[in-house]
């Protein structure tokens, strides 16, 4: 059966070493420890060709929606920004078409100038094909609730494509706050996987409900990862704790979470955290992720082999909800 998995990454050297490398370490990039039995993720995510799908295909993953991993232009203000975003959607863009079938794109935005982040958008959209964008988490610690990206939450409903919210590094003063006075490796992880990339990105989708900004664009989609990043356990105390205090919403908060939001399962692969999403969003809006290179398409494919659904909810699983929302050429 055919299987997508869109949250997978790649990076581009090169454009990345655009990048002021100050401004890479005060966005708190620190190098990452490599698995001591296997190959080291960062050395796999330039390569968009034979050997990542030599590894889709022993997994049996039909397409990856491939995403750039940070660093990015999100960190490059102005012209610069503009340049190497639209640099890396070319790119993403050619590996595209030489496995037409087999690789689809979510563009990169340069986030730090949201004018021509729009116009950035449609062209990767329009021009280029891809089904949707990824944005990383804040930018200079503004989320998309922010003014500044009204109109692009607009474009994204015009497009009718989804922006998809990926976690991101803590702004220096979180950092300081939560994650400091530890040792390093420790420090490193907690602020990112092993807790804080995932509390952010539900604050950031928390922000987008209770700011208004999904009353006002009620057919905007939006995208999260990582089994919905804490937010299943925590949707019906949301609506409790709330309740007196969102009058100027349209819907509660699950609900409107519940109608804009959909869930992928990148990285994680045992079945609590699954059971959760799918007692919460429901079938039809829980969708296959690895999170290639960073967790490998092995795993992934060992979690789609243990999961008992029925046929017809696998099929959905696997590659009916993705097909759906992403526009993507459907067939077995």
């Amino acid at each position: 059966m055919r299987v997508v998995a869109l949250e997978e990454h790649f990076t581009v050297p090169d454009l990345v070493r655009r990048i002021d490398p100050n401004a890479i370490g005060r966005r708190g990039f620190r190098s990452r420890k490599p698995p001591a039995g296997g190959p080291n993720p960062v050395e796999l995510l330039p390569e968009i060709g034979e050997q990542r799908l030599r590894s889709m295909d022993e997994a049996g993953i039909t397409v990856q929606v491939l995403s750039n991993s940070g660093p990015g232009p999100d960190l490059v203000p102005g012209p610069d920004g503009v340049g190497i975003a639209r640099a890396m959607n070319d790119h993403l863009a050619a590996a595209i078409a030489r496995h037409p079938e087999r690789f689809a794109g979510f563009a990169v935005l340069p986030m730090q100038s949201p004018d021509a982040a729009i116009n950035e958008f449609v062209r990767a959209v329009r021009d280029l094909g891809f089904v949707g964008a990824l944005v990383n988490g804040t930018t200079e610690g503004r989320f998309l609730d922010h003014p500044s990206y009204d109109g692009l939450l607009a474009a994204a409903v015009e497009l009718d494509v989804p922006i998809y919210v990926h976690p991101h590094l803590a702004p220096e003063a979180v950092r300081q706050a939560y994650f400091a006075d530890l040792l390093p490796g420790a420090s490193r992880v907690l602020e990112s996987a092993g807790w804080g990339w995932h509390s952010e990105t539900a604050i950031h989708v928390l922000r987008l409900v209770l700011s208004g900004a999904l009353d006002r664009h009620s057919r905007l989609k939006l995208i999260i990862g990582h089994m919905g990043e804490m937010l299943p356990m925590m949707l019906a105390r949301a609506d409790d704790t709330f309740a007196l205090d969102i009058e100027h919403l349209q819907r509660p908060i699950s609900r409107t979470i519940l109608d804009q939001v959909w869930v992928t399962t990148s990285g994680m692969f045992s079945e609590p955290p699954f059971i959760a999403a799918l007692l919460t969003f429901g079938i039809d809006r829980i969708m296959f992720s690895v999170d290639y290179p960073y967790s490998s398409n092995a795993k992934g494919r060992s979690f789609l082999d243990r999961l008992p659904l029925a046929p017809a909810d696998i099929k959905k699983f696997k590659h009916g909800n993705a097909d759906a929302l992403l526009k993507l050429n459907e067939g077995e």
